[in-house]
């Protein structure tokens, strides 16, 4: 009896024993995977910033919204992006110039010209534009800041074309689109950005998409601190 007794507590023991490590397991999955899904989270809060917010605002949650963004992003891989030749942002700088001139004599044209020349500078690039929400989306994945006053500068110019608007909408739109126009004359990293997904190891690619994110917000930054100096100076010349 003694025996059997004894049998039966190590076979109780090595149950619990087994039905606490299976608990374990299952503690540390669940755990990992929050904290995967948060790094997630914390990756596409950094790349898209405000664009990230707007993406919750429009879903009914925010794995809804999250799928949008990488979708976003897979979808920019796949764009065959160009650089701009020399000649070529030469030209784009000289007929920003006379959009910017005009605004002083003819601000509403001033705004429609420079709406549709934001259009033939994303096309140059190699950005499809034939709707304003797609094109948008993918400008975001490299400048979420810019991208936000884009669809506020779009917005203003449709009123624009209504009639609706004063002086200081206008003004604020042509800001808007000079940021967007200098941002892609400058950029000549979303080649690179695309090649990224041939790297081997994926926190390789986290890494660098990091970076390239940091220094893209830096640039936008930079540009909308000279921009705001310049219009105003020149708009109101």
């Amino acid at each position: 009896m003694v025996g059997g007794y004894l049998r039966d507590m190590s076979n109780t023991t090595l149950i619990i024993l087994i039905v606490v490590a299976i608990v374990v397991i299952v503690a540390i999955a669940i755990v990992g995977y929050q904290m995967a899904r948060r790094n997630r989270t914390e990756r596409l809060r950094d790349q898209y910033g405000p664009e990230y917010d707007r993406a919750l605002d429009q879903s009914d949650s925010q794995r809804e919204a999250e799928s949008e963004l990488r979708d976003r992003s897979k979808r920019h891989e796949k764009l065959e992006l160009r650089s701009l030749d020399s000649s070529e942002r030469e030209d784009f700088e000289r007929r920003w110039s006379e959009v910017q001139g005009q605004f002083v004599d003819d601000p509403k044209n001033a705004v429609h010209n420079a709406d549709v020349l934001v259009l033939e500078v994303m096309s140059a690039r190699g950005y499809p534009v034939e709707d304003f929400d797609q094109r948008a989306d993918d400008l975001s994945v490299s400048h979420p800041e810019i991208t936000q006053r884009y669809r506020e500068a779009s917005r203003i110019a449709q009123a624009n074309e209504d009639g609706n608007v004063d002086t200081e909408d206008l003004r604020q739109a042509v800001t808007s689109y000079r940021a967007l126009v200098l941002a892609l004359l400058a950029d000549d990293g979303d080649r690179s950005r695309q090649n990224d997904g041939n790297r081997a190891r994926q926190d390789d690619v986290d890494r660098s998409r990091h970076d390239d994110v940091d220094r893209s917000r830096q640039n936008d930054l930079r540009s909308e601190h000279d921009n705001n100096q310049m219009t105003e100076r020149e708009t109101k010349a």
